[in-house]
């Protein structure tokens, strides 16, 4: 009887074997339900042969076969196996975790009706003008005369679903169960919308790709912020779509996604669905299946999108290449930037990696001719470079970290309406909350790190394992009342400017703000109707929008980044200063950038407001090749945790002995550790770890391929949390 290999979700890196009775053809690639331990499981046959290396009597039989054909094309497939041994995770974590959530437990692998709202016939004759005093109702029935809306567009649209709700109530719309039709947008493709005329550079840029579009090619499209990335990805995208074939669109925050959709939907007259972790399984696993039927021409997602199966992929395009959301930080820890290069030679297409301030390691695949460099040096249409202003706070008097010089240009630009955005990637009212009297500082015991203070939720939230407590009214070192905020942070900031600038509206854009669906949208749609109008804004807000009434930018707090133990630190201000400041002055108004900072003649910050960030970037590399950091070596880290902070310092001490004792072992080779985390605790665990570096990334990954399947005989490995991460981001 032959013997088929399955893969099951589980942290375990080997396959399962099973007997294949003879009524069941199973299909490499396609899901099987089998019995495991007390239970049944859904697996995933991986090969089929004639013989285990277990007796063939002590196997069980297969239950059910659950898909006919693989889920996977053939150069999906491939790739998800490469990763699995190039990132030494379980095999069945890897393939699940590549799949939809419906598709993991077991739905069949077609399409299900989706909900659609409609107009009804008493919608259809009710004149708009009668919803002036309901907005929300107007512009959800205004939307629905245009034709029925799909539940999964509701937010991408910026409708409300309380809106449609009480338009159902007034019987002006319905829901109703529809199998969207299978028809072939290639029929009725066309290229629709305006289109803007492109300048000599990404006239080039878009000639260079397309002269290329049939074969593997990597590209940067290193333009500077307000240069016009986008238009070239759209232009380069209508000869793809023309051809009939796939785009895979990939951004690096689904904050991103909004105005990003709304563009390639106006271009192009044909159906562009999106993938975030927003959407419901039932929704993620309709645009699964209209990607892998062709029955979509564009994807547009964010990082777990990679793994989106297409008919007929064309062109993957990855816009703000450099952002370290790409990374997975938890389980699985792949670079979907790096997976998506693979999958662009697998599937033999071009791709394009867009950033105005591209990573280290792709400037340097540049340089090593993995890369094809296409620069945009200037602003799109009549938008000049911003100018930029460095601002010392030494001996200053600070309103809550606002100088009387920021303040009084803030004035200026606002009674000229025009709009202000400052930056702090600080969230929450203060990071800490100190006792006056006696010097308590209130820190969450499971991380050894201080509790965040938010306000007006009477919180104080740990923003590392988001345990919260609520404020106390009292210090319980000393029983004092004298408890005081220490800090600033977003929340706070938002109110110090509300009491200074009382008539004008303030924005606040982070993760409290934008927790509830379409509540982003909601706040980038006030910004957008223009006016004098204050911007507050954490990370989210610094990449990739566009304000064409934001004047003034500033930067109120950059000094701690500065100075970080993390090599890559330099690199990441670096970028998130150039992208912050990009969002000055992009629509032809002249733009400012005011930097707040208590040390102005610091290196780092002289390069990029004299040179800009290519020199920076180019000096960086010269000094990681100096010092021998990566890209020009390759770095391997294993975590490993524990609660009493012993077992994980010795399971790491073992590992590193038996990595010593390798004959692949050589004196390139170089280990740090096991020490402390940057971050020692956290959650309630003690974290250790230990670095691997060496200048030929194949050695490397011999060298751990062949000491892994040896930690499983460590007695330590069986009581403590590790995990191994190629190419970490933070160290």
């Amino acid at each position: 009887m032959p013997v088929v290999h399955v893969a099951l979700p589980v942290p375990l890196a080997r396959t399962f074997d099973y007997l294949l009775p003879g009524h069941l053809r199973p299909a490499v690639g396609g899901r099987v339900r089998v019995p495991f331990g007390q239970r049944h499981a859904i697996g995933i046959v991986v090969g089929i042969s004639e013989k285990s290396e277990l007796p063939l009597d002590k196997l069980k039989s297969i239950n059910d076969v659950l898909d006919e054909h693989s889920l996977f094309p053939e150069s999906l497939w491939r790739i998800l196996n490469w990763a699995i041994g190039y990132y030494h995770y379980p095999v069945g974590e890897v393939l699940f975790h590549a799949l939809p959530v419906l598709i993991r437990q077991g739905k069949p692998a077609e399409m299900t009706p989706l909900w659609q709202w409609f107009a009804t016939e008493q919608g259809r004759v009710t004149a708009l003008d009668t919803l002036k005093r309901a907005p929300k109702q107007q512009q959800a029935l205004a939307a629905l005369l245009q034709g029925p809306v799909y539940r999964h567009q509701v937010a991408e649209l910026m409708l409300a679903e309380s809106a449609l709700q009480a338009l159902r109530a007034k019987g002006a719309c319905d829901l109703r169960s529809s199998r969207p039709a299978g028809a072939d947008w290639r029929e009725s493709y066309r290229v629709e919308g305006e289109r803007l005329r492109l300048n000599t550079e990404q006239a080039t840029a878009v000639g260079a790709i397309r002269s290329e579009d049939d074969r593997f090619a990597a590209w940067l499209l290193a333009g500077v912020t307000g240069s016009g990335k986008t238009e070239v990805y759209l232009t380069v995208l209508e000869n793809i779509l023309a051809k009939g074939k796939q785009a895979l669109i990939l951004v690096p925050e689904i904050g991103l996604t909004p105005q990003t959709i709304a563009r390639f939907r106006e271009r192009f007259h044909a159906p562009v669905e999106v993938l975030h972790s927003g959407l419901n399984d039932s929704e993620r696993m309709a645009v699964w299946l209209k990607a892998r039927s062709g029955e979509t021409a564009i994807v547009i997602g964010t990082r777990s999108a990679l793994f989106t199966p297409f008919a007929r992929l064309g062109i993957i395009v990855i816009d703000e290449e450099h952002d370290s959301s790409y990374k997975q930080h938890e389980g699985w820890r792949y670079h979907a930037r790096d997976l998506a290069v693979f999958r662009a030679r697998e599937e033999n297409i071009p791709i394009v990696l867009g950033s105005a301030t591209p990573a280290l390691e792709t400037l340097y695949n540049v340089q090593q001719k993995k890369y094809r460099n296409l620069t945009l040096g200037k602003r799109a249409g009549n938008a000049r470079p911003a100018t930029q202003q460095l601002q010392d706070l030494k001996g200053l008097a600070l309103a809550n970290g606002m100088s009387q010089p920021l303040l009084k240009k803030m004035r200026t630009h606002l009674d000229a309406g025009n709009q202000v955005m400052l930056f702090l990637n600080r969230r929450g009212f203060a990071p800490a909350l100190l006792c006056h009297e006696c010097g308590w500082i209130a820190e969450c015991q499971r991380c050894d790190h201080y509790y965040t203070i938010h306000q007006q939720q009477r919180l104080m939230r740990c923003h590392h394992c988001d345990s919260q407590r609520p404020i106390p009214n009292q210090c319980p070192q000393c029983g004092s009342t004298q408890l005081v905020p220490v800090g600033l942070g977003t929340e706070q900031l938002e109110e110090t400017l509300t009491a200074l600038f009382p008539t004008t509206p303030i924005t606040r854009v982070d993760r409290d703000t934008t927790s509830r669906k379409g509540a982003l949208e909601h706040h980038l749609a006030q910004v957008h109707k223009g006016g004098a109008r204050i911007l507050i804004g954490t990370q989210m807000l610094a990449k990739g929008h566009h304000f064409p009434d934001v004047t003034l930018v500033s930067l109120l707090d950059v000094d701690g980044a500065l100075f970080s133990a993390d090599f890559r630190s330099a690199e990441r201000f670096a970028q998130l200063y150039t992208q912050v400041s990009g969002r000055a002055g992009r629509a032809g108004k002249p733009g400012e950038v005011f930097l707040q900072t208590h040390h102005p003649d610091h290196p780092l910050l002289q390069v990029l407001l004299h040179e800009g960030y290519m020199a920076f970037a180019q000096q960086a590399l010269a000094e990681r090749q100096t010092v021998l950091l990566p890209p020009f070596t390759s770095h391997i880290m294993i975590r490993a945790e524990d609660h009493d902070n012993q077992q994980a310092r010795q399971f790491l001490e073992r590992l590193r002995q038996l990595l010593d004792a390798s004959p692949l072992r050589d004196e390139a080779m170089w280990l740090m550790g096991p020490i402390p985390a940057l971050q020692p605790k956290r959650g309630g665990r003690f974290r250790w770890q230990l670095l691997l570096q060496h200048p030929s990334r194949v050695q490397l990954q011999r060298l751990v391929a062949a000491s892994l399947p040896l930690v499983g005989a460590l007695t330590q490995a069986r009581k403590v949390k590790w995990s191994l991460d190629v190419d970490p981001m933070d160290i």
